[in-house]
């Protein structure tokens, strides 16, 4: 027996798109006012919400509220994806403000998964009720930046705690890239590199666990760093 329930709600963006979520609530407790929004991988190349279905799990199981969502063009999700995820950033941040208003939460932590990492990185600042990011394997390296490097700006100016996670055989981003990039990063940055870990295999199942443990330690860490509302 599940140690959760899930929710399924329709969330709609400014420009007319439905976006089908869904809202895992532990069934005991809720530890705090905290809700986690994950962003799932690359639309175009089969991203979608199922992937982050363990981290959302575990998190529950852990006493706090998870949000996954299809991003546009996506399973029941309306609209069209775009190349470059430009425009799914607004379905990031219409899935944080409906959190806002509809969970009752002033405390949102962002997580992006590959491509969902700049996506979700670029909505960080955008969202007041943000209170701090995870990237699961951002695609900062040369190849990935034609098509996602206009997002890089808005995570490293942002003042706000982050913390990257990366597999040390990611190949899209080498540890240099990923160290370079941080070196003109605003605020507090940490990193946590998986020694031996393939890009897509930290997306895998395997090391769901892993990700929700890291994601709890930076949560409790938020409260050193943010003031609690």
């Amino acid at each position: 027996m599940s140690n959760y329930k899930v929710d399924y709600p329709t969330v709609e963006t400014p420009d007319k798109v439905k976006l089908s979520a869904r809202v895992f609530i532990p069934k005991e407790e809720i530890k705090d006012n905290s809700v986690i929004v994950l962003v799932h991988p690359y639309s175009i190349l089969g991203g979608r919400q199922a992937l982050l279905k363990g981290i959302a799990t575990g998190l529950a199981g852990n006493g706090y509220r998870a949000v996954t969502f299809d991003m546009r063009g996506v399973g029941s999700s309306t609209g069209r994806a775009s190349l470059t995820g430009f425009a799914e950033v607004k379905d990031v941040i219409a899935v944080c403000n409906w959190v806002s208003q509809n969970l009752s939460s002033h405390r949102i932590l962002l997580v992006g998964s590959s491509a969902g990492a700049p996506i979700a990185g670029s909505a960080v600042d955008q969202v007041e009720q943000v209170v701090g990011y995870v990237s699961l394997g951002y695609p900062f390296g040369m190849m990935a930046s034609i098509l996602f490097g206009r997002h890089h700006k808005a995570i490293l100016r942002s003042s706000k705690p982050k913390l990257f996670v990366m597999g040390t055989r990611d190949g899209f981003t080498s540890v240099k890239q990923l160290q370079n990039k941080l070196k003109s990063a605003a605020g507090h940055n940490e990193t946590h590199l998986l020694e031996g870990v393939s890009h897509f295999e930290m997306e895998g199942p395997a090391y769901d666990a892993d990700m929700v443990k890291l994601i709890l330690r930076f949560i409790d860490s938020l409260e050193d760093k943010q003031p609690v509302r």
